[in-house]
């Protein structure tokens, strides 16, 4: 009996190719799923879709992954609220690259066993009959039965089809996002949280390989940003709007240039708040060879750095004073109140970031500071400092 489903071949009988393909397939429909369902749909509200594709995308993560809307949308709003905080449930910052890496998965169950995590963040999650009779309560069937079938269709090679199903979004999603997408690659914002863009084509995950875009803009269905990248989840959510399945709610800003204004106004100081984030990813392009040039200067003066200081110093102007590690900071302040320049460029970039920090000030207050911040840049004899203040009162 064993020998002869050895040799069933499946109802398919695929050649060997054929059975990649299919594999591949169905592992890109799982990840199509969770990026535009768990993710853009459920956790962050970006769009709306219509039942028959919603159901659709829940029935289809219940047979391939086994995950609970409700514990998956909980865990990520989680996430995105202690962003590299204790509270954290899977940042390569507190745990570790290889931890969150490796173990992923360990780290997401763990936490879906958090009820006040699914209490609070879990919100607005579908709670309807078969959501509570067969997909939460029985989440195991779902990928017991994709088993099965693959056995029908593909025969034994029907089993390593799944265990690759099984594997992709563990490994990717868990693993690979999670882990790689707040420890290395590039931003195109510098926004508080340590995320990056793991790659400019967001295809093998379905889009979030472009982390640092979503982290900047949390609420936006679309996570490409620049003109060279690529977002295959946007793709196939735009299909699903022309074909009335989907309905996007909003999507990043995009700021647009006006000629300067000679002095700040309302309007300007709004679209500084929106883009804050390309705003300090401005700045520290804009300073980046000031910053480096006068530290190449001090460190000719100076032979108490070593040589791997000395590259987390030229770092230090991309991030936020609260996130330098506590015991570095004084080698920070050593070295900026030792150069007239570098302390200028450091903190007027803390300055910068008070104007959309301080909640209790009045716009009209916040329209001052910022016009103070301006003219304090253009007149501080520093000529990159001076043209991004100028470039800066052209925002709309």
């Amino acid at each position: 009996m064993f020998q002869r489903f050895l040799e069933f071949r499946g109802v398919l009988d695929l050649p060997w190719w054929g059975v990649v393909l299919v594999a591949l397939a169905l592992t890109h429909v799982t990840i199509a799923s969770v990026t535009i369902f768990l993710h853009r749909h459920q956790a962050h509200r970006s769009l709306e879709l219509h039942p028959i594709a919603s159901h659709f995308f829940r029935f289809w993560l219940w047979i391939t992954t086994g995950m609970v809307t409700k514990e998956w949308a909980a865990i990520h709003r989680k996430h995105h609220a202690k962003c590299e905080t204790l509270d954290d449930p899977h940042s390569p910052v507190i745990y570790g690259i290889r931890k969150v890496l490796l173990e992923g998965t360990e780290l997401y169950r763990s936490e879906s066993r958090n009820t006040e995590t699914l209490e609070r963040y879990g919100h607005g999650t579908p709670d309807d009959w078969i959501e509570r009779r067969l997909y939460t309560k029985h989440s195991s069937l779902g990928f017991t039965l994709m088993l099965i079938v693959n056995l029908v269709l593909f025969g034994p090679i029907g089993a390593t089809i799944w265990a690759v199903q099984m594997a992709w979004i563990p490994f990717f999603a868990a693993g690979v996002i999670n882990g790689l997408g707040h420890y290395w690659g590039y931003r195109n914002f510098q926004s508080a949280d340590a995320s990056t863009n793991v790659s400019p084509w967001g295809i093998l995950i379905g889009g979030e390989e472009l982390h640092n875009n979503h982290h900047a803009y949390a609420t936006s269905a679309k996570l490409s940003n620049k003109w060279y990248e690529f977002d295959i989840g946007w793709m196939y959510i735009r299909i699903l709007a022309a074909l009335g399945l989907a309905q996007v709610k909003k999507v990043a800003p995009r700021p647009k240039s006006i000629a300067a204004r000679p002095e700040c106004d309302a309007e300007l100081l709004q679209a500084v708040i929106t883009h804050r984030y390309d705003v300090l990813a401005r700045y520290a392009r804009a300073l980046k060879g000031t910053w480096h040039a006068e530290l190449r200067t001090l460190k000719s003066a100076a032979a108490n750095y070593r040589a791997e200081e000395w590259s987390k110093l030229k770092s230090w102007l991309h991030m936020d004073t609260s996130g330098i590690p506590e015991q570095e900071r004084s080698r920070l302040s050593e070295a900026v109140e030792s150069n007239r320049v570098l302390a200028t460029v450091h903190s007027m970039r803390e300055e910068l970031t008070q104007i959309w920090a301080r909640s209790s000030a009045s716009r009209e207050q916040l329209v001052r500071q910022l016009e103070d911040w301006c003219r304090r840049a253009e007149a501080s004899g520093i000529e990159a400092l001076e043209k991004f203040s100028r470039s800066l009162r052209r925002y709309a």
